[in-house]
């Protein structure tokens, strides 16, 4: 079959969408799911700078959501027509899948990040016949199709939007995760997020779901009034004194604190602000060292990378939607549609902060 595709083929050139080919139909566990909407995320923008680890040309994408139009063999539990959310790869038999954490899959880079699937992958091309490569996490859906493994595929109620469900799939999924799953976040804790794009904000609105109390912190006035709006405190990333600051306001220090930046100076501030025993998440990737300052891990305090969000996403996909249908997890507000065509558009709003979260529509 033939349909359309943002393909980016250099890492310095623009999304160009053209038509490719899909040579075959889903193989034995794989479904073919016709896209209604996918997110763009940053891990998608940053194979720009994989350094050429990401293999090019390539349909990016892994946000996807839609309906299942074919499916291959009996045993993939879906059927046609039934509406699902892409998340990410994994292989489903060693030992942190079988160990209910398949972001932490043995074959996770491999899988999602440096080429997909190897089995059956010179069935998707461009028109020309030239190789595309194989599936980024498992979708590519910054397409109108998706072929994907059904372990990717999380069902949800056909009366839902589900051209906005995609980002529950990643960067909502990583924030909300982080918070209810890494951190077990309840009534009476406080949490002070890093970063308020849209990993930071879902932590911040699952923050306050739990009943917690969230401080969130940014550079940019806008996304703090948003944050604000979902129930946080907001405070400047330049203020004074942030971590004596962030103490003043949660009764001695946060319990938890979450990072998506990456900068080294905001990981110290959140150690810093951290109550004894203290907690913080890191989800950014850092491309160089990070120096602690003396005393910031002292007292109990610890630090861990969290990778999408603890989650399993056919357990945590479900709360996510409970919680929105409840009003306590508007990520509706966080998003704005674009046509699949504007695919360049939408990235130049993401990287210039215009827009938390874009969702391309074929």
């Amino acid at each position: 079959m033939r349909f359309g595709a943002a393909v980016l083929r250099s890492y310095e050139s623009r999304f160009t969408v053209e038509e490719v080919m899909l040579h075959a139909g889903p193989a034995d566990g794989e479904v073919l799911v016709r896209i209604a909407g996918c997110g763009m995320c940053r891990t998608d923008l940053a194979v720009r700078r994989s350094a050429g680890r990401s293999p090019l040309p390539a349909v990016l994408g892994h946000e996807g959501s839609g309906v299942v139009v074919e499916t291959g063999g009996p045993d993939t539990g879906l059927s046609v027509g039934d509406h699902v959310v892409l998340s990410f790869d994994s292989c489903g038999h060693c030992r942190n899948c079988l160990g209910a954490a398949p972001a932490y899959c043995d074959s996770f880079a491999s899988l999602n990040l440096f080429g997909g699937r190897k089995e059956n992958a010179a069935r998707f091309t461009d028109a020309a016949g030239g190789a595309l490569a194989p599936r980024w996490f498992g979708q590519s859906s910054f397409a109108e199709y998706a072929l994907v493994p059904a372990r990717n595929a999380v069902r949800v109620d056909p009366s839902l939007p589900i051209a906005l469900l995609g980002p529950l799939g990643c960067g909502f999924l990583t924030g909300a995760g982080a918070v209810l799953n890494s951190f077990g976040v309840g009534p009476g804790d406080s949490i002070a997020v890093f970063g308020a794009g849209a990993v930071g904000l879902a932590a911040v609105m699952a923050a306050t779901a739990a009943g917690a109390v969230a401080v969130a912190v940014d550079r940019q006035p806008e996304r703090l009034a948003l944050a604000e709006r979902l129930g946080a405190v907001p405070l400047h990333a330049a203020s004074a004194g942030l971590p004596d600051r962030i103490r003043g306001l949660t009764d001695g220090g946060t319990q938890y604190a979450l990072d998506t930046t990456g900068s080294a100076q905001l990981i110290n501030n959140a150690l810093s602000a951290l109550r004894p025993t203290g907690h913080l998440g890191l989800v950014a990737r850092l491309h160089t060292a990070l120096p602690l300052e003396p005393g910031t891990l002292d007292r109990g305090r610890r630090i861990s990378h969290i990778c999408e969000g603890d989650a399993v996403p056919g357990l945590l996909i479900p709360r996510l939607i409970g919680l929105w249908q409840a009003g306590r997890f508007s990520f509706d507000q966080l998003i704005r549609t674009y046509p699949l065509a504007d695919i360049n558009k939408a990235e130049r709003d993401c990287e210039a902060g215009r827009v938390v979260k874009p969702v391309l529509v074929p």
